[in-house]
């Protein structure tokens, strides 16, 4: 369901290559939403979570270093941006997951649906530019 275009492309190879990795998760997050076939996923949705919070640490510290180094005047902007998305990945409630396990993973599919359509086409092409 999930998987990076063209359209998507910054025309920086790292970030681009980057944000494939955040399509995988996404098209990973989607998968799990529609597999009828597991009850309890309770564990798999930690796991992507977790995942969505080591990546994007990683990704927007590499990002950011790159803005700063080619003086990027929006610099600001993604920052606010890149920070906002953290602390929503970091203030999921584990303990709430369980109760309406489907509930969150859409949550979090939205939250990356939005990100990915938004924010990439939006903001990242800029820095491409």
């Amino acid at each position: 369901m999930y998987k990076f275009k063209d359209e998507y492309r910054t025309g920086i190879d790292f970030i681009d290559e980057q944000h494939k990795v955040l399509f995988e998760i996404a098209d990973k997050t989607y998968n799990l939403l529609k597999n009828d076939f597991a009850l309890d996923k309770y564990d798999r949705i930690v796991g992507l979570i977790e995942e969505l919070q080591d990546y994007t640490a990683f990704h927007f510290n590499a990002e950011e270093e790159y803005m700063q180094k080619i003086n990027y005047k929006r610099m600001f902007t993604q920052k606010v941006a890149h920070d906002a998305f953290i602390k929503r990945i970091n203030d999921v409630n584990f303990s709430k997951i369980d109760e309406n396990q489907e509930e969150y993973i859409t949550k979090i599919l939205q939250l990356l649906n939005d990100w990915l359509t938004e924010h990439i086409l939006e903001n990242d092409m800029l820095i491409g530019k």
